[in-house]
C-alpha cells in the first residue's frame, strides 16, 4: 500500500471547502434559537458579528500555524507539534467519534428531513435515505479526493447563490425597520442574565461558523499548499462573515424578532411572506447546503485519522492509501461507518450539538494557543498573522468565555465531554503501549 497522498486541490476547491463546511444547516436553524436569547435587533446582530470576529481571528492564527506545517491532519499535525501527542491523540479521538461524526450524523437528519419537505416518506424510508446517502458520499471520496474537492466546488457555489437570492428578497421586498443600535435588554424567556444569554446564543454562532479550519486537514494534497492554505481560510471566513450578517439582516427586515425566536423554520417562514413557493425554495437550497457540506466532512477529516495512524497512534490501517484512487479509505469507510451506528441508534441531536461545540471549542483555544509556542521557535512560516499577539488573545479569550459559559449553563453536556475526553487517555494508553511493544519486535 502506498503512503502518500496525490496533490490535487486547487486554490478555487480549497476555497470552497473552507466556505461548505461552514454554512451548513445552522444559518438556516441558529437564528430562531439566537433571537430566543437575544430578543433585540442590536444584540442578535451584534452576537453574530462577535462570532464573525471570533472566526476571522481564527483564520487569521491558524493561517499561520498551517503555513509552517502543509501536511495532512490539520490541527492534529499542530497540537502535536506545540504540545506532544496526548492533546494530538485527544483532538482525533474527538474528532472521530464525537465532533466530526456527530456533526455528520446532525447534518444528514437535517437533510432527510428537509427533503421530506419536498418528497414526504415515511420515517423509517428517511433512516433509510440517511444512510444511503452517507454510503453514496463516502464511496465518492474513496475514490478520489479530485470528486470531493469538485463536489464540494459545485454544491458551495449553488447554496451561495441561493444564499443570495435570499438576502436580494430581504433587502429588496422586507417592510421591516431594523434598529441595529437596539441594544436595550430586560430578559428573555429562560430569564437568565445578559452575559449568560449572550455566551448561550455563541454557542449557535460557533457552529453556524465553524467548519473553514477543514480547509487545513487536506494540506498535503493542495498544490502550494503553504501559500494556498492560508489563503483560501480567509478568503473562506470573509465570504461566510459576509454571507452570515446579510442573511440576518434579510431575516430581520422580512419578520419581527419575536415570529423569528417562535419559528422552527426562520427561513422558509421569511421568503414565504412575499413569496408563496418560498418555503418548498428554502428547503430545496437546504438539502444542497447540508448535502454539500456532508460531503465535505466526509472528506476531510480522514486526514486526521490518517496522520495519528502514521504516528503508530491508531488503528494501522487507517494509514493505508488505496494503491489505485490514492485516498485513505479505511479511515473514510470507519466514519461513515460510526456515523450510521449514530444515526440508527441515537436519532436526535438537540443535545449532542451543544456537547460537540463544548469539545470542538476547547480544542480551538489549546491549536491557537500553539502559535505562541511556534513564534517561540521561531519556525519558517509563509504568512503572518495580522495584529499578533492581539489576534490569537482575542480568539482565545472568546473562546474560553464560551467553554467556561456551557461549563456553568449547560453541565450535563460539558461533563459528558469531558468524559469522554477522559476515555480517550485510556485508549492513548493502550496505543502508546501497543506501539512501544511493535516497536521493541
Amino acid at each position: 500500500m502506498s503512503h502518500q497522498l496525490k496533490k490535487q486541490i486547487t486554490l478555487f476547491s480549497l476555497t470552497m471547502i473552507a466556505v461548505g463546511s461552514s454554512i451548513g444547516s445552522g444559518i438556516f436553524r441558529a437564528p430562531s434559537e439566537i433571537a430566543g436569547y437575544l430578543p433585540t435587533t442590536g444584540w442578535m446582530l451584534g452576537v453574530w458579528v462577535a462570532g464573525g470576529v471570533v472566526a476571522l481571528c481564527g483564520a487569521l492564527t491558524f493561517a499561520e500555524i498551517a503555513s509552517i506545517f502543509p501536511k495532512a491532519g490539520g490541527f492534529y499535525v499542530f497540537l502535536k507539534e506545540a504540545f506532544g501527542e496526548l492533546p494530538a491523540f485527544l483532538y482525533s479521538w474527538s474528532m472521530l467519534l464525537v465532533i466530526n461524526t456527530g456533526s455528520l450524523a446532525a447534518l444528514t437528519l437535517v437533510f432527510t428531513s428537509y427533503l421530506n419537505e419536498l418528497i414526504p416518506m415515511p420515517e423509517n424510508v428517511q433512516l433509510a435515505v440517511a444512510v444511503f446517502t452517507i454510503a453514496l458520499l463516502t464511496i465518492m471520496n474513496v475514490l478520489g479526493v479530485k470528486w470531493g474537492g469538485v463536489f464540494a466546488s459545485v454544491f458551495t457555489s449553488a447554496k451561495l447563490v441561493g444564499i443570495a437570492v435570499v438576502v436580494i428578497i430581504g433587502f429588496v421586498a422586507g417592510t421591516y425597520a431594523i434598529n441595529i443600535t437596539d441594544f436595550t435588554w430586560t430578559s428573555n424567556a429562560q430569564n437568565l442574565p445578559l452575559v449568560s444569554s449572550f455566551g448561550l446564543a455563541l454557542i449557535g454562532v460557533s457552529f453556524s461558523y465553524g467548519g473553514y479550519q477543514h480547509a487545513t486537514f487536506i494540506a498535503a494534497e493542495v498544490k502550494d499548499a503553504n501559500r494556498l492554505v492560508p489563503r483560501a481560510m480567509l478568503m473562506g471566513i470573509g465570504i461566510v462573515c459576509l454571507a452570515y450578517l446579510s442573511v440576518n439582516v434579510a431575516y430581520l427586515k422580512l419578520l419581527p424578532i419575536e415570529r423569528i425566536a417562535a419559528s422552527t423554520g426562520v427561513a422558509s417562514e421569511a421568503i414565504s411572506t412575499v413569496w408563496g413557493l418560498g418555503a418548498k425554495f428554502i428547503s430545496f437550497l437546504i438539502v444542497l447546503s447540508v448535502l454539500g457540506t456532508i460531503g465535505i466532512y466526509i472528506l476531510t477529516a480522514p486526514r486526521i485519522y490518517f496522520a495519528m495512524a502514521q504516528d503508530g497512534l491508531f488503528f494501522k490501517q487507517f494509514a493505508e492509501i488505496h494503491p489505485r484512487y490514492q485516498t485513505p479509505f479505511w479511515a473514510i469507510i470507519f466514519q461513515s461507518f460510526w456515523t450510521i451506528v449514530l444515526l440508527i441508534f441515537w436519532k436526535t441531536f438537540s443535545n449532542l450539538i451543544t456537547y460537540v461545540v463544548f469539545v470542538d471549542t476547547f480544542f480551538f483555544f489549546l491549536t491557537a494557543a500553539a502559535i505562541f509556542k511556534f513564534r517561540q521557535r521561531k519556525l519558517k512560516r509563509n504568512y503572518s498573522t495580522l495584529a499578533y499577539p492581539i489576534t490569537p488573545l482575542i480568539f482565545m479569550a472568546l473562546s474560553a468565555f464560551v467553554v467556561v459559559n456551557t461549563l456553568i449553563e449547560k453541565p450535563e453536556q460539558a461533563l459528558a465531554g469531558l468524559f469522554f475526553l477522559g476515555l480517550g487517555g485510556i485508549a492513548y494508553v493502550y496505543f502508546k503501549w501497543k506501539r512501544a511493544l511493535n516497536t521493541k519486535n
